[in-house]
């Protein structure tokens, strides 16, 4: 049950081409940094991920982005990201963008083996009736756009059916864990990495700090074991390497 792998090279080398990824983290909180260095320097391509954003330029998912690693993402934020947003606009990269709670429960329904369920969320747009542009083609025209989806009553009130995620992968970022794969998320990096990894078939999650099992409370463990297939334990350089994606005070 020892779930501990000896490097991040060794816990990403069967992600193979077109594989597709769950990935949590949330602009510079949460992200699997390690993982995602090394599943670039492996250099799988044809990658569809599925994440709330795609990092920001030079830094996370961006990395795999600008190496034309990714061909589709699943999100509901270009944000930041320069190269994300000339990519997507210029035909390079398939994105299809929904609702951010929407993402969140699709996520989290593929985890619980729910294959669908009805929301609200997108109800009279084209989140719902289609038409939203996926790809570009090279002249700017909408080569593919996203379908109509089935909306229903309920209460006299309509919704419309989102389907679950699953993914063949899923690379998490956690502040502690032990050999059998129960994480805890720091603060704001509990955000879509538990999502994530509940998504993915095989799991891998890099954690700051490495315990023995029976070291964490049960009542502070935010993701049980069962969802993570592989653990990798990150160097205290590796740990303390966190970036600042707005810095709002001078120093």
């Amino acid at each position: 049950m020892d779930k501990v792998v000896a490097n991040a090279e060794e816990a990403v080398r069967d992600i193979g081409e077109g594989s597709s990824l769950a990935v949590g983290g949330f602009g510079l909180s949460g992200v699997p940094n390690v993982l995602i260095e090394a599943l670039h320097r492996a250099g799988p391509g044809g990658l569809r991920v599925v994440s709330n954003n795609c990092g920001v330029d030079g830094s996370g998912l961006s990395i795999l982005l600008e190496a034309d690693q990714i061909v589709r993402v699943t999100g509901s934020y270009i944000g930041e990201n320069k190269s994300f947003a000339r990519r997507y606009l210029g035909g390079q990269v398939e994105v299809e963008l929904i609702p951010q709670g929407t993402l969140a429960e699709r996520l989290r329904a593929g985890g619980c083996g729910i294959p669908a369920f009805y929301t609200p969320a997108g109800v009279g747009t084209a989140v719902a009736e289609g038409g939203l542009p996926w790809r570009y083609a090279a002249d700017g025209s909408v080569a593919v756009q996203s379908p109509a989806k089935e909306t229903r009553e309920f209460g006299g009130k309509s919704y419309v059916l989102e389907e679950g995620i699953v993914t063949d992968f899923a690379l998490v970022h956690a502040v502690k864990g032990d050999r059998l794969g129960n994480l805890v998320f720091a603060k704001a990096s509990r955000n879509f990495n538990p999502l994530a990894a509940m998504a993915g078939r095989i799991t891998v999650a890099e954690v700051e700090e490495l315990v023995e099992p029976g070291e964490l409370d049960p009542q502070d463990v935010h993701l049980p074991g069962v969802f993570v297939q592989r653990v990798v334990a990150l160097t205290p350089e590796q740990a303390a390497n966190k970036g600042i994606e707005k810095r709002t005070v001078r120093v």
